[in-house]
């Protein structure tokens, strides 16, 4: 990857919940390919035929939609987490709980992201430059 389109991938994904959408699609694609597993793998289908499989695609819809367009990126995560949560009963225990776990955690980081949050690098960089001791303060 040539340095410009670094540098452009990572302003993209600075503009973004990037690491919340990403793990919560990987959580949804999780679950839905658990549900094609063979016979033996699959513990269960669920209550329901239809949310077993409609509840993995709202996940994978809310990250990609996460990633594409995250002004509403406060209502994709609560549904996000939402149908994270209800995979634990109608899908193999949310995808042998893997799916499960990745979805609730790119939530949480979905939820918790903020578009106008100053880079952590530059923060720690703050920190750890020398600062003014008292001395050379007074005079």
């Amino acid at each position: 990857m040539s340095g410009r389109a670094r540098s452009a991938f990572r302003r993209w994904q600075g503009n973004r919940p990037f690491w919340g959408g990403l793990l919560l699609a990987l959580g949804g694609a999780e679950i839905l390919l658990t549900e094609k597993a063979p016979l033996k793998v699959i513990t269960h289908i669920g209550m329901q035929g239809l949310a077993g499989y409609l509840l993995p695609t709202v996940m994978l819809l809310c990250g990609l939609l996460l990633l594409f367009h995250s002004a509403q990126r406060l209502f994709y995560s609560i549904v996000g987490i939402l149908a994270s949560l209800g995979t634990w009963l109608t899908s193999n225990l949310g995808g042998f709980l893997i799916g499960l776990l990745l979805g609730a955690t790119g939530s949480c980081l979905a939820f918790g992201w903020l578009p106008d949050q100053q880079p952590r690098r530059r923060l720690l960089r703050r920190r750890r430059a020398p600062s003014t001791t008292p001395d050379s303060a007074v005079s």
